[in-house]
């Protein structure tokens, strides 16, 4: 089928054609509306840029800036306009600013009007392009000076722009009347940016499709970024869209008693929750996973929100895990994510990415108390997470979060309750007995089959974790405050090692 006879015309942006269910239909005319630094501009020249590499005729008539302006904008991010693309830049005719000729039985507006609407079609009649964008709707809003006037200029323009084969993406900053929804209710589909600013942080964008006429689009809002090269766009996971076969298989942790105390190891494609207070050896936890999947032969990614990398090779490789050995080898792809710079659908995104491309079989957040800072709010925080736990478990990967609760030992809270969404959650406990601090491990929950309900005294040593016989003389773990008060128990031997920090 030949490109300009398809129905759909593409955006060049891969995640919102996604979105759109393939790009914008062609013969329309659309709405992209957004107020000023949202990414207007940016998105039409990437719909204009992408229709001309693929040989169509397009035309960017502009209303409020110069073509040296755009072509400069363009050209910070990245983006290469070709000589196919043409820019108009309209501006009143000369007649219109002289003082001397303007009429004093006519509104000056009435006649800009006119003449603008008039510049618009004789450009489109000259260039007869497929692609159109029109930056923006504002200057015509005030020109119209009413609604009524406004509206029936809107429709003067969908019914020229009908007659020929144009896709026509129609620009508004929403600066003249933003409760004025006369565009929404003529044009063929809407979509709409907006810019949030956090307390702190980069601002974050988003975008949602309002309207679509006989179309079928993924609703909802969809985080987005512009870098270098244009716009991304993020679309909304839909873990249920996303399945594919694999043998359920129990996978061993390397070590036997902590394998014991799981019921045998953890099913492939089930999360693990690792929670405690901090220091206990959550992310060591996590590791000792990472190790054991490298071990069998297959990848896996970590992403890291809180630790710095350097600090985290150095400590790692103390403990007789050298993960940057295994970064270099390919085993491992390590990422260090600041919270404060990345929307959850990106980091989704990047998730994503890791599966499908790396074809990483376990795949580490540590933590999560890190991941909620890049959320404003915690319930979206909480469906988030759940689908990309969801597509992560159907695509057969084995997925280890981290959680640090508030406080030392008594009454911890977490900041986010997400052990409903795991499969197995390994709870981690400070104790005191014999007059030193020790560490428990032990299972309070597993899907995927039976466990241990005993406790396990862990170290952390030089060659990494070593887990003692199951103790019994425990109580108070519920309330977080595990004390042993047995005489004889089989506590491990602190010998002559010293305990490395978690």
């Amino acid at each position: 089928m030949n490109e300009l006879t398809a129905t759909k015309a593409k955006t060049g942006i891969e995640g919102l054609d996604d979105i759109l269910s393939g790009g914008l239909s062609r013969r329309h005319v659309f709405l992209l509306e957004g107020s000023p630094g949202a990414g207007k501009t940016t998105i039409a020249l990437q719909f204009l840029s992408e229709g001309a590499t693929r040989g169509e005729r397009c035309l960017y008539i502009s209303l409020s800036e110069t073509e040296e302006e755009l072509r400069d904008g363009a050209a910070s991010h990245g983006i290469e306009l070709p000589d196919v693309l043409k820019i108009f830049e309209l501006v009143p005719p000369e007649s219109l600013l002289d003082p001397d000729q303007q009429q004093s039985l006519l509104y000056s507006s009435d006649l800009e009007l006119g003449e603008t609407t008039k510049l618009i079609f004789q450009e489109f009649e000259r260039v007869k392009p497929e692609r159109v964008v029109i930056d923006s709707l504002s200057e015509i809003r005030l020109l119209a000076q009413s609604s009524l006037r406004y509206r029936r200029q809107i429709l003067a323009l969908k019914h020229f722009f009908s007659k020929s084969n144009a896709t026509v993406l129609l620009l508004d900053d929403m600066t003249a009347d933003t409760l004025d929804k006369t565009v929404h209710s003529v044009v063929h589909g809407v979509i709409h940016l907006e810019q949030l600013v956090p307390e702190y942080g980069a601002e974050r964008r988003r975008l949602r499709v309002i309207k679509y006429r006989g179309q079928a689009y993924r609703g909802g809002y969809h985080d987005f970024i512009i870098r270098t090269g244009g716009v991304a766009v993020f679309p909304r996971l839909r873990a249920s869209e996303h399945r594919i076969g694999f043998e359920r298989v129990t996978l061993s942790s390397g070590i036997g008693e902590f394998d014991n105390l799981l019921g045998g190891g953890v099913e492939r494609g089930s999360s693990t929750l690792l929670i405690g207070p901090a220091g206990t050896g959550k992310s060591l936890f996590a590791l000792q996973f990472v190790v054991a999947t490298v071990a069998r032969g297959e990848k896996a990614a970590l992403f890291l929100f809180d630790e710095e990398l350097g600090l985290l090779f150095a400590r790692t490789k103390a403990l007789g895990f050298d993960l940057k050995k295994m970064r270099d080898e390919g085993s491992i792809y390590i990422e260090q994510l600041d919270a404060a710079e990345l929307s959850p659908g990106e980091f989704a995104q990047r998730v994503r990415d890791r599966v499908a491309s790396y074809d990483a079989k376990t795949v580490v957040i540590d933590s999560v108390n890190g991941y909620q800072a890049s959320m404003p709010e915690e319930n979206a925080l909480i469906l988030h997470m759940h689908e990309l736990l969801q597509y992560l478990n159907r695509q057969g990967a084995n997925t280890y979060l981290t959680v640090a609760q508030h406080g030392l030992v008594g009454d911890m809270k977490s900041p986010v309750d997400v052990t409903y969404l795991a499969d197995t959650v390994v709870l981690l406990r400070y104790f005191e007995a014999s007059g030193k601090v020790r560490r428990a491990v032990s299972i309070i929950k597993k899907r995927t089959g039976r466990h241990e309900d005993t406790i396990r005294e862990f170290r952390i040593t030089e060659t990494g974790l070593k887990l003692g016989e199951a103790l019994s003389d425990f109580q108070g773990v519920l309330r977080g405050v595990p004390t042993f008060v047995g005489k004889n128990g089989p506590l491990l031997s602190v010998g002559s090692e010293e305990d490395n920090n978690s």
